[in-house]
């Protein structure tokens, strides 16, 4: 028994009917090398002898009575693999638009709390012979950095790796915790929670002093901007309350390129990252007719991991704010305003301390967090005020050599986030093999046209390469629409799809 903590528990307590708080993995794979041919049975009896390498797929919640105290993690005794693995199809030959809809359905439907977290879809009939891979797991289970180290689990180094290592020995029991232990438990913790908050209201006093301090001398320093504040973001139409519906469009820009424009203009690859989403939700804005006049905030996840080692929790990430400056004609510009502001912003996350939102999310009090949560959703109030943010953008590091999934080579993988009341899109980038991959995720009530927005991110790049008076972009799709070369697959899209959506 292992009790989820503060901030995993929190990812529970946000969840509603319209907010899923699961994250999502789309990825293509190749069956041409598997010794001996693809077929599902067989895929998913690997996926079977894979699972007791990490514990995390066999476990589930069990909620503690009267919800004193946060949920734990137990050996699920029931167990069963072919609830979690299923088989689907799109019909022949399927494309990426193909993949993304039904990508789109499984992220718009909520998993069973009564069950371990996860879910593995096996997609058919795609083109060129392709099979899709859709895994959809809680947040509270994973982020961004534990979520790609999971890989390592299913996926191997070579199309035939030869035997399986034997699994971890671990102890494993056959029975839920009595009502008694669990409230003994929470009881027990909770009695420690005054002196915690005690301790933490002076540590946070003094590090929102240590913040003030570097906001202010960033008014004496050039090159150094500020962090965007919460609810300072312009209204857009994709900001407002959310539906259960999920919209999901892909994309993928080359690495290098990116990393070409970054060496030239003596950026971050993160902020070459954000200037494309900028450019692109730039075009997208006006097209539109809803360009605002002030820049665009986007919540960035920062994994804070190398400086919380010791402390317990699937979830080790924190959050910045950063400005979109959208409302700049000028690409150069856009690009030295976010430079400024994410140097910033870094700044004054570090001085309010990795572990701030960790501490504090200890603190959230189940019934009351989850009613609230709930209370705000039903009411739509995201629609009644300013929005804490207009988006979320989270960029992962994938490897840089080839993966094989059952001895199916991986092709390409769309991460794709969390959508939150009043922030109708969120942008999930993982590099791999040299090439970026974006999964866009959306309410379609807020964006619908989600294809246009994935549209824009290469020609956003474009226009970086050729300002920054760089070669054009040596890695070129074939579908110039989905931006995506895949060994061919999509390419017979082509045609339907060359202008965006």
């Amino acid at each position: 028994m292992e009790r989820l903590s503060g901030l995993d528990a929190s990812f529970l307590y946000l969840e509603t009917p319209t907010l899923h708080m699961h994250v999502v993995m789309t990825s293509v794979v190749d069956p041409a090398t598997v010794p001996g041919g693809y077929s599902f049975p067989r895929l998913k009896e690997m996926i079977a002898q894979r699972l007791p390498q990490a514990p995390v797929f066999q476990r589930r919640l069990v909620e503690v009575p009267l919800r004193w105290g946060h949920p734990v993690w137990v050996d699920d005794p029931d167990f069963d693999i072919d609830y979690h693995v299923r088989l689907a199809a799109v019909p022949k030959p399927g494309g990426l638009r193909e993949l993304a809809d039904i990508a789109g359905d499984i992220a718009g439907r909520q998993l069973d709390r009564s069950r371990p977290l996860w879910e593995m879809w096996i997609i058919e009939g795609l083109a060129h012979n392709r099979v899709g891979f859709v895994t959809k797991m809680h947040h509270s289970t994973v982020d961004g950095v534990s979520g790609a180290e999971l890989l390592s689990i299913l996926f191997d180094l070579a199309a035939d790796p030869g035997p399986l290592p034997p699994p971890p020995e671990q102890l494993h029991e056959d029975r839920i915790p009595s009502a008694l232990e669990l409230m003994s438990q929470a009881t027990i913790d909770r009695a420690m929670t005054p002196f915690k908050i005690a301790r933490d209201l002076v540590r946070t006093g003094q590090r929102v002093l240590d913040v003030r301090k570097v906001r202010v001398s960033s008014e004496d320093r050039p090159g150094l901007g500020k962090a965007a504040l919460p609810l300072s973001a312009p209204r857009t139409s994709f900001n407002g309350a959310l539906s259960r519906r999920r919209s999901v469009a892909f994309t993928a820009i080359g690495l290098d390129d990116v990393k070409r424009v970054k060496s030239a203009l003596g950026v971050t690859v993160n902020d070459i990252v954000l200037a494309v989403c900028t450019g692109a939700l730039r075009d997208f804005l006006i097209e539109g007719d809803e360009l605002p006049d002030k820049p665009l905030v986007a919540v960035v996840p920062v994994s804070v991991r190398t400086t919380t080692e010791n402390v317990r929790g699937s979830n080790k990430v924190s959050s910045m704010f950063v400005q979109l400056p959208s409302q700049l004609a000028d690409p150069l510009e856009r690009v030295e305003a976010i430079h400024q502001g994410t140097k910033g912003a870094k700044e004054e996350h570090n001085a309010l301390g990795a572990d701030t939102l960790l501490n504090w999310a200890e603190h959230a009090t189940p019934n009351l967090f989850a009613s609230a949560a709930r209370f705000y959703s039903r009411m739509q109030l995201a629609d009644k005020h300013r929005p804490v943010a207009n988006l979320v953008i989270s960029n992962v590091p994938g490897p840089d050599f080839p993966l094989y999934l059952g001895g199916s080579e991986l092709e390409c993988g769309f991460p794709l986030g969390p959508v939150m009341e009043g922030m109708g899109v969120n942008i999930t980038i993982m590099s791999y093999r040299g090439i970026m991959y974006w999964g866009i995720i959306s309410c379609p009530e807020t964006m619908p046209k989600v294809w246009g927005l994935a549209a824009s991110i290469p020609l956003a790049l474009d226009e970086l390469l050729e300002v920054a008076k760089l070669p054009p972009a040596t890695y070129r799709n074939k579908d110039a629409a989905i931006a995506v070369e895949v060994s061919g697959f999509g390419a017979a899209d082509q045609d339907a799809h060359s202008q965006p959506a």
